[in-house]
């Protein structure tokens, strides 16, 4: 009774009033923290449920001999580089449209520069002149330098006309693994990164064949691209530090498996089965290929944070930006990259006190 009776006199106090507000304050902070995680489970929750399969299920080694290792769950393996070879692995059917997707850990080594890690879908072994091809590439680096991430489109043997970005990551891929998804459908392109749309590419009456539009098989490869891939070659493998070693798990396989050296397929005369992004009642899947106002605004601010170059920005090579380009998303933006398609940074300040740009071309 002297708490409840002591509880209820200290309601009459004088200090009522400020213990109502308090009281209220924190109901209201509960209530938005809720709301907050019931968001996050709501973005979260097609990443979480979109099925994922054993290795074997769908996928065959490409090359590598021993350089490839089944994790011992039968549910992801180990690429390797070492000096004397890479490794890959490849899907053992094409599909039409889907979504394909693989949680990433990339080679945990201080020095990575020269290594490429690859998870991309392509048709180059099948239409070589007219091949098409959707490129997730992870760009090593030195000491104390961050692992890049490019993506990249080719259609149609358009291999003259890259359509590449380069981004910076918010974490650290090496440390731990994250998802990597590339959504194709008749009418779009959407690069992932965990639950993070970071590009999206709408297919355009002016893009043409440039639209990959071929069934296409999964790859994920390790290689030396010391030639290109650290400071524009600048930087090479260095095999002392090797071997690296990249782990690929939770792998997703949803699309319309098609036998490619048979007659193509128009997307209008595609049964319903693989209407445009080939799954069946998969609405987990079909759920990454709608991009919300939410998506729209998250992978905005990716890009915002993390792009360093873009071919939409890049005058040198297109002077006349690609058809897919979004003009007018560029305009507010446009000022923050050169005319290499590189971000801008800002130099030492000059003893007038005015500050130099110059362009990021560590890449």
């Amino acid at each position: 009774m002297g708490r409840r009776k002591g509880f209820y006199n200290n309601t009459h106090s004088g200090h009522s009033g400020e213990s109502f507000l308090v009281s209220a304050v924190e109901r209201v902070l509960v209530v938005v923290a809720l709301f907050i995680l019931t968001m996050i489970s709501a973005s979260t929750a097609d990443y979480d449920n979109v099925k994922t399969m054993m290795f074997d299920e769908g996928y065959t080694q490409l090359f590598g001999d021993r350089n490839l290792v089944r994790i011992s769950d039968g549910f992801g393996v180990k690429l390797i580089l070492d000096k004397y070879t890479g490794s890959g692995f490849k899907s053992t059917d094409a599909y039409y449209y889907g979504l394909f997707s693989a949680s990433i850990k990339l080679p945990p080594v201080a020095y990575t520069a020269g290594v490429v890690v690859a998870f991309y879908v392509s048709n180059g072994d099948v239409f070589k002149r007219t091949h098409d091809e959707v490129d997730f590439e992870f760009l090593g680096n030195i000491k104390r330098k961050p692992w890049k991430v490019q993506t990249n489109i080719y259609g149609g043997g358009s291999t003259h006309r890259g359509r590449e970005e380069r981004y910076t990551l918010p974490f650290n891929p090496s440390q731990a693994a994250h998802r990597y998804s590339i959504l194709w459908s008749k009418s779009s392109i959407i690069f992932y990164v965990d639950d993070i749309p970071i590009r999206e590419v709408k297919r355009s009456e002016e893009m043409g064949s440039e639209y990959p539009s071929k069934p296409m098989s999964v790859y994920a490869t390790i290689w030396d691209g010391s030639t290109w891939a650290t400071s524009g070659g600048s930087h090479k493998a260095i095999y002392k530090v090797s071997p690296f070693v990249a782990e690929f798990t939770n792998l997703v396989l949803k699309g319309c498996p098609v036998d490619p050296v048979e007659e193509i397929l128009s997307p209008e005369s595609m049964t319903d089965w693989c209407d445009g992004l080939g799954v069946e009642e998969d609405n987990n899947t079909v759920k990454y290929s709608i991009m919300t106002a939410a998506k729209n605004q998250a992978m905005m601010s990716f890009r915002k944070k993390h792009m360093i170059y873009s071919v939409c920005y890049d005058k040198w090579r297109y002077p006349t930006p690609l058809p897919d380009c979004d003009l007018v998303g560029m305009e507010s933006d446009i000022d923050r990259f050169s005319n290499s398609g590189h971000i801008r940074r800002h130099g030492r300040k000059r003893s007038s006190g005015s500050k130099v740009l110059l362009d990021t071309i560590d890449y």
